[in-house]
């Protein structure tokens, strides 16, 4: 990815973003994540935990700053994501927030998440 796409997908909206995030993790089959003894997580105005994911190495390490800043990106399989790693999430009441951009991000529950990429996956 060159940094004109890079730069343009970053200041998209955060409804196309989730969109992008969806296409990408689909063609690639991986989700990614910051990890420093445990993923990285913030929380929404209500308190709420959020945990982050991007659909590329690029966005992940673009947001280790400040609090993330010891953070590393890591790759998780989207079979193990949709399988495990967000039905564990869903049971500890924690929300995805999808392609954070160091302002915003598309925060939804985990089962229209799961039906989202299943969907994508099933046009391919």
């Amino acid at each position: 990815m060159n940094n004109k796409e890079f730069e343009a997908v970053f200041k998209l909206p955060a409804k196309k973003r989730y969109e992008y995030f969806i296409k990408k993790i689909a063609d690639y089959e991986e989700v990614w994540g910051l990890y420093d003894n445990g993923w990285a997580v913030t929380t929404d105005l209500n308190g709420n935990l959020l945990l982050p994911f991007w659909p590329r190495r690029e966005f992940a390490e673009a947001c280790a700053i400040e609090d993330w800043k010891n953070y590393k990106s890591k790759a998780m399989d989207l079979t193990e994501f949709i399988d495990e790693f967000l039905p564990r999430i869903k049971e500890d009441s924690i929300k995805p927030s999808i392609f954070f951009n160091n302002e915003d991000s598309a925060v939804l529950d985990i089962d229209p998440l799961i039906q989202d990429i299943e969907t994508d996956l099933e046009n391919y």
